[in-house]
């Protein structure tokens, strides 16, 4: 585990399969180091994994901006579709801020993949050209929903995929 102002050299010292970007408090535009440590990391072609703080700092180490929520999601219980499986999924939220949906649409490198049911808001997206990959719930939350749990999987699926890939 790093702290939030951590290097990509100081990760990369570690020397791991793929990195986990988690959530945490607070506005994530002031945190420069991160994602700048995020652009560097997305380079390195590795897996990345973003969820709630991660998801919002992936989001603008990719040019997509983040705004503060009028009163944000907060609690189990919210409705998330899975645009890739047309599924509904039920997830635990936790934030005040949220990524531009427009940002995201115009950007050619990422496709939105999640999208809050009550507010359309960006719940998940995909780098197209890279392993990389957020969601702005929480798919770790326990108790709670167990819905997205299969994106665990996903991580792990791309770390296998990308450790053949350099064998």
């Amino acid at each position: 585990m790093f702290p939030y102002d951590a290097t990509f050299k100081e990760l990369q010292s570690f020397n791991p399969d793929g990195y986990f970007l988690s959530n945490g408090p607070g506005d994530p535009e002031p945190l420069d180091q991160a994602i700048k440590t995020a652009q560097d990391t997305i380079e390195s072609g590795k897996p990345i994994f973003g969820i709630c703080l991660g998801h919002q700092v992936l989001a603008l180490a990719n040019g997509i901006s983040t705004y503060k929520m009028h009163n944000g999601h907060r609690g189990i219980n919210h409705p998330v579709k899975n645009l890739e499986t047309g599924k509904g999924e039920i997830t635990s939220q936790n934030h005040g801020f949220a990524i531009n949906r427009e940002d995201a649409e115009q950007n050619e490198n990422i496709e939105i993949t999640h999208i809050h049911l009550n507010d359309n808001t960006v719940a998940g997206i995909r780098m197209k050209n890279k392993p990389v990959f957020s969601v702005q719930y929480h798919p770790e939350a326990s108790p709670g929903p167990h819905d997205a749990s299969y994106l665990f999987d996903e991580f792990i699926a791309n770390i296998k995929k990308h450790k053949l890939q350099t064998v």
